[in-house]
């Protein structure tokens, strides 16, 4: 007899029960995910991190009282680092950009088609930030031209804080250039679990939550160099 592993525990938060309770319905029906809980809004989002410790949140941005940012504030604020992923009719650039600066993992569009949204929560679980295709491009203008500034990195870090080993630059930059953990092992010729105990270092230091963050710091701070130029950018660690 097969072990399968246990289920992705989802949270869901959205102020419109009819469509929770359809998506909490082909959620459950897929063999590796569960949703355990649901809330209506951010306060509630909160109140249920705390109870049932899900493995992932999908949360809408648009709610009454608490809406999504708030909610994703609130739970960072408390220092939970669950993933979040942002699942919205909203495509306006507002909403992206303060859902990423407050700590969103990923930012899915509820006219995407359900395996896409499957895929995408089986990503954040991972440490991956999915993105829907049709703000994605917003996001990258962004941060090519310095529009998206990364959450909490205070001018008043000290140096230890603000040291990157010559490793961490470089997989910053690589980042930047939009490679996956895989792709950056295969690129440097290490393991991909060294991948991403490098790029967990790196986040701790710089303050920063996920990946997006990442790569709009490392292009705002100079890391973004095109690959195969004079290299990653700042760094005063060996």
């Amino acid at each position: 007899m097969s072990h399968q592993p246990p289920r992705l525990r989802i949270l869901l938060v959205d102020d419109q029960a009819l469509f929770r309770k359809a998506l909490a319905s082909l959620i459950s029906a897929q063999f590796d995910l569960s949703v355990v809980g649901e809330a209506s809004d951010g306060r509630e989002a909160l109140e249920q991190v705390r109870n049932l410790r899900p493995d992932v949140v999908v949360m809408d941005v648009q709610m009454p009282e608490v809406d999504g940012i708030g909610g994703v504030k609130a739970i960072r604020g408390a220092g939970r680092d669950v993933p979040i992923v942002m699942l919205t009719i909203s495509d306006d650039d507002d909403d992206l950009f303060e859902a990423i600066q407050a700590g969103a993992n990923g930012y899915l569009l509820k006219n995407m088609r359900p395996e896409q949204i499957f895929d995408g929560i089986r990503g954040a679980a991972k440490g991956e930030a999915p993105i829907a295709g049709a703000v994605a491009s917003k996001l990258l203008e962004a941060l090519r031209h310095g529009g998206v500034a990364p959450r909490r990195v205070a001018t008043d870090m000290t140096a230890e804080e603000m040291t990157l080993t010559r490793r961490e630059a470089e997989i910053l930059q690589l980042i930047a250039a939009g490679l996956s953990n895989k792709e950056i092992a295969s690129r440097l010729t290490i393991t991909e679990g060294t991948v991403k105990n490098h790029v967990h270092h790196a986040l701790e230091k710089l303050h920063l939550t996920n990946r997006v963050q990442a790569a709009a710091y490392a292009v705002r701070h100079g890391y973004g160099r095109p690959i195969g130029g004079e290299g990653p950018g700042p760094e005063t660690g060996g």
